[in-house]
């Protein structure tokens, strides 16, 4: 019997499917919020009423873990607003919930809803009814009480507006939503992680009580500070502080020239000698897990001020270098930074992105420390002193690896760019695409802990080249050389105590060359120093591919903005037109090349550590083996059928710059 043969499916107008509504949501939760478990879309609530308590219009925030697993939030602020929206003829507490990219943050001029706020894409509290099996919310204002109902992100219940009781509360909000388990890793919320961030609003929110009721144990917890950050920081602390804490508060006045009026920062330092440093951020009071340029700020305030008594007091021993982490290494602290338009990295906002935001804090914090500790000098030589012990230890490890590895070991290749500083954890070393780039990379980086080794060309296909033909090319021979690592397979025990740097950055174009040659130093690391990626040593970095010059608007001086790619690009048009500039008054670049920046831009955007954006390689949803199969698959000679097969596949997948 034949045996018929496979028709590829019809690829047509009819193939095309475009995603409505909360779609997306549903399709890709990823992309939209954390999926380990439903905190973070419960967070997204919980935001909404901290917004409204940061406005000024809110004293309480509850939140209820119910017996049946449904989770409430309610809060005393001005209620949602519940008439019909003026453009889209429906009501405005069902756009909220039921369309992306609606919100009230988004309206920044004068007399806007809200000048500072954690929620600034418009998809939170959408994105929480689009995992919601159930969701409820009450509005409570202007004499009415509002009530609408909604089922996987659809209104099953239409809104319902009634007279307020008497009795009733006269406004606020409350929404229960019931977390749909199919798109959560685990279903349970981790009440540890919950309580530790209303503890963290609270302290926040001088003034402001924050509940917490868990129904089935009957347990209630609730937290009112007055005493702020300083208290806080008291309380969390393993170790004795070996000075006072530092604390201070600093925010632009509506003479500012770089900030608008009420951006600023609150702030509570503590130094120890021992135990596990407490560090928590917050930009509008979302928590900043993973940091981010306002925790720069502090860091470069902290350190300017402590180089800048040291030096007025002749205290840096002779030989000894001090380093910012020598300042920050002991350092326990509570910031909470006020930004009028923060950009986050992703949509759960766990770490801040806004260059702007490094100057903002450390013009706060480095005159306020200078001043302290002028005038607490004995204080200050204390701070001083721990600071140097750390950069001597810091030192002293950097020169025993040097002796490990004196006798014997390689000519360093003559291309090679070498930083001063001989601390390994703290150097940087960039194996940057062309002759070009290497040169403006050279002229713009850190000269004290970044190293520039450009490569010319492609660099070879490695996957199936023997070990002991590899320093045949000479590129390859180079790197290995510079990195100070020999070449090893996945199971052997290399000696890393020869390594140079602690992080070794792919430094390529952002086109499709630059992919490629990403990939093959992908392979080469993978193939034949798999340890480097295995103790976290290899790192890619992400150029922008356009430059955007805005002109001035408002308040905002004209500013230059990059974008990794076309979707970037998208969201800063997007963002100008919305602060009111004119279409077309800002001028778009594109870099065909790293070797198109000049040395300032290649600082900003790719090397300075504040403000690049660093990708550090790890094995991603595959493990050692199904990695292997893959990378066999893409760079194996023998492999051109499964390529092609992958091509006629995948092709339409994949978005190509050419």
């Amino acid at each position: 019997m034949a045996t018929p043969s496979k028709t590829p499916p019809a690829y047509s107008e009819g193939s095309i499917r475009v995603l409505k509504g909360l779609e997306p949501v549903k399709q890709r939760p990823g992309m939209y919020t954390r999926t380990d478990n439903p905190l973070h879309i419960i967070q997204e609530v919980l935001d909404n009423a901290a917004d409204e308590a940061l406005a000024g219009y809110g004293k309480k925030i509850k939140v209820t873990l119910h017996a049946d697993g449904s989770v409430s939030v309610e809060d005393d602020g001005r209620g949602i607003p519940f008439g019909l929206h003026p453009e889209e003829k429906a009501p405005v507490i069902e756009l909220v919930y039921t369309r992306l990219h609606a919100g009230g943050k988004f309206d920044k001029g004068a007399g806007g809803a809200y000048s500072f706020s954690g929620g600034l894409h418009g998809v939170g509290v959408s994105v929480t009814n689009a995992l919601s099996k159930r969701l409820e919310v009450q509005s409570f204002r202007e004499g009415s009480a509002a009530h609408i109902a909604f089922g996987g992100g659809d209104v099953t219940e239409p809104l319902q507006v009634r007279p307020i009781d008497s009795g009733e509360r006269r406004q606020g909000t409350t929404v229960r939503a019931w977390p749909d388990a199919k798109y959560f890793e685990s279903a349970v919320l981790p009440v540890g992680e919950l309580t530790h961030l209303l503890r963290s609003k609270a302290v926040l929110m001088p003034g402001v009580t924050v509940t917490l009721v868990v129904e089935k144990t009957k347990e209630t917890q609730q937290w009112l500070y007055k005493g702020g950050l300083r208290d806080y920081l008291m309380q969390t602390l393993n170790a004795d502080p070996v000075i006072p804490l530092f604390e201070g508060a600093g925010h632009a006045d509506k003479n500012a020239d770089n900030f608008a009026e009420g951006e600023g920062a609150e702030w509570c330092v503590a130094f120890t000698e021992e135990g596990q440093p407490v560090r928590e951020s917050y930009v509008n009071l979302i928590p900043t897990s993973a940091g981010g340029t306002h925790e720069s700020g502090l860091r470069d305030g902290l350190f300017n001020a402590v180089k800048s008594f040291v030096e007025l007091h002749s205290l840096l021993p002779k030989g000894v270098k001090l380093l910012p982490e020598d300042v920050f290494a002991r350092a326990s602290y509570v910031l909470s930074a006020k930004v009028l338009d923060p950009q986050f990295q992703g949509q759960i906002k766990e770490r801040l992105n806004s260059r702007d935001a490094v100057r903002l804090v450390s013009s706060f914090v480095r005159p306020a420390l200078e001043l302290w500790l002028n005038q607490h000098v004995d204080y200050g030589k204390k701070l001083a002193e721990l600071a140097i012990k750390a950069a001597q230890t810091r030192q002293r490890a950097g020169q025993k690896v040097e002796k490990r590895k004196g006798s014997g070991v390689a000519v360093l290749p003559g291309k090679l760019t070498d930083c001063e500083s001989k601390d390994t954890a703290h150097n940087e070393v960039f194996l940057v695409e062309g002759d070009s780039a290497g040169g403006s990379a050279k002229m713009g980086r850190d000269k004290e802990s970044q190293a520039i080794l450009p490569l010319r060309g492609k660099v070879l296909n490695t996957w199936e080249v023997e070990r002991d033909r590899l320093f045949a090319n000479t590129e390859i021979h180079d790197i290995s050389v510079a990195i100070g690592v020999d070449p090893h397979g996945p199971d052997d025990t290399p000696d890393l105590s020869g390594l140079r740097y602690g992080k070794i950055c792919i430094l390529s174009d952002a086109d499709v060359d630059g992919s490629h040659i990403q990939v093959l130093l992908l392979t080469l690391f993978f193939r034949h120093f798999p340890k480097l990626i295995d103790t976290g040593h290899v790192y890619v970095a992400k150029p922008p591919l356009f430059r955007v010059d805005a002109p001035a608007r408002g308040k905002k001086p004209a500013s230059k903005m990059y974008a990794l790619d076309e979707g970037e690009l998208t969201a800063i048009l997007d963002k100008l037109r919305k602060d009111g500039v004119r279409e077309g008054a800002w001028t778009i670049s594109r870099f065909k090349g790293l070797g198109e920046m000049s040395a300032e831009q290649l600082w900003e955007t790719t090397l300075n550590p504040d403000t690049r954006r660093l990708l550090q390689v790890r094995l991603g949803r595959f493990d050692l083996q199904g990695t292997q199969g893959e990378i066999t698959k893409l760079m194996g000679k023998g492999e051109a059928a499964a390529r092609r097969e992958l091509m006629e596949l995948r092709a339409d997948d994949v978005e190509v710059d050419v």
